[in-house]
């Protein structure tokens, strides 16, 4: 079994910068496919960042892309996102999402989650 408690969210003004944190346990880290998602009020939860489990290469979403970066520490058993210029619309709860395998864009495919943490941005 693995958990993932996200921390790092809070509120924060239009254009400012946060990161998120991601604490993964119980599982082997570099075998796991890694993703944020995000769900804002009235709307489904979506796609932001994916990042890959041995090469590590990430991508992104259109909305966030030029914005935000993934990485992850291996040492740690930490997934980052560093979100710079934010926007109202970026407003949403946070979740950490693991894979055992590839991470993918397809929210489905993911085997674990995390509680999700709170991101306000105010205009």
């Amino acid at each position: 079994q693995v958990q993932l408690v996200e921390s790092g969210g809070g509120l924060v003004q239009a254009g400012g910068s946060l990161r998120l944190s991601c604490a993964a346990s119980g599982g082997t880290f570099m075998s796991y496919g890694m993703g944020w998602f995000r769900q804002a009020p009235g709307k489904e939860r979506e796609f932001v960042a994916l990042i890959q489990r041995s090469a590590g290469s990430t991508y992104y979403a259109g909305s966030v892309k030029g914005r935000f970066t993934m990485s992850r520490d291996n040492d740690k058993n930490l997934v980052y996102l560093q979100m710079n210029s934010l926007k109202p619309e970026d407003t949403a709860v946070y979740y950490c999402a693991a894979r055992r395998g590839p991470a993918a864009l397809d929210r489905t495919l993911y085997d674990y989650w995390g509680q999700g943490t709170q991101v306000t941005v105010s205009s």
